[in-house]
């Protein structure tokens, strides 16, 4: 159950789980810090899910390290390459995707992220909110309006706490954007993620986007797209969409 209330200018969408409230509120000076930890923890947490659980969803990237293999073997004919070279290549994928992760969460950090009440709340056009569980803001989203296409609204910047998954932040926090878009009359609402865990995508799914397009060897901003970058860096950018007029209309 969901109860909407009004105080001033700022709407506060509360969602009741089990004994728990979570606050879905517009961002504070005051909260920046933990906005930033959110955040910045959550990025960090992408890393072995790019380096590890995504080399499964790359094919052209398993046969690619598969001939390297095989031509280091030719070279050599040394088995314990067989062995030796694997391990390397995951630690290559782990080097390569901790610096293309770190260097975006740096670029965030020196323009949106880190002057937030600039870049989102004094536009009507974008916004902010923090969700709050027993007093402590436990995660965070965005909505910031697209020129293309027109009419849409881009959910952005979606992060929650860790100790707090699976309590029903990530929907509240959606929903809040949802009905950004509605009340400010978008017709689409999009978003974007190279997450692979299927915790991220079945909550896009819960709150009724539909994935529209999938981007293999998507470019994240913050690379410096070396050789070795393209060697052991590579994800998918998945495309999700929200048909706003469905919403107003059932």
């Amino acid at each position: 159950m969901e109860e909407k209330t009004q105080k001033g200018d700022d709407s506060r969408l509360k969602a009741q789980n089990g004994f728990q409230t979570i606050v879905v509120r517009e961002f504070e000076p005051a909260d920046k810090l933990q906005v930033q930890r959110i955040f910045s923890e959550g990025l960090m947490e992408m890393i072995p899910d790019t380096a590890f659980r995504g080399l499964r969803h790359h094919p052209e990237s398993l046969l690619l390290y598969s001939a390297m293999t095989a031509v280091c073997f030719v070279i050599t004919m040394c088995w314990w390459v067989i062995g030796l070279l694997p391990a390397m290549v995951l630690c290559g994928r782990y080097f390569y995707s901790r610096r293309v992760i770190h260097g975006y969460l740096e670029q965030a950090m020196s323009r949106d992220m880190g002057d937030i009440e600039e870049f989102y709340m004094k536009s009507p056009d974008s916004r902010l909110w923090v969700a709050v569980l027993e007093g402590k803001v436990v995660g965070v989203v965005a909505a910031v309006s697209q020129q293309k296409p027109r009419g849409s609204v881009e959910l952005q910047r979606m992060s929650v706490d860790r100790s707090c998954r699976r309590c029903g932040v990530g929907v509240a926090l959606g929903r809040k954007v949802l009905e950004f878009a509605v009340t400010h009359r978008y017709s689409t609402v999009i978003l974007g993620t190279t997450a692979y865990a299927p915790a991220a995508h079945q909550l896009y799914q819960r709150l009724g986007f539909r994935c529209v397009g999938v981007t293999n060897g998507y470019v994240t901003p913050g690379a410096r797209w070396s050789l070795l970058e393209r060697v052991f860096y590579r994800v998918c950018h998945h495309h999700y969409s929200l048909d706003v007029q469905n919403i107003t209309s059932n």
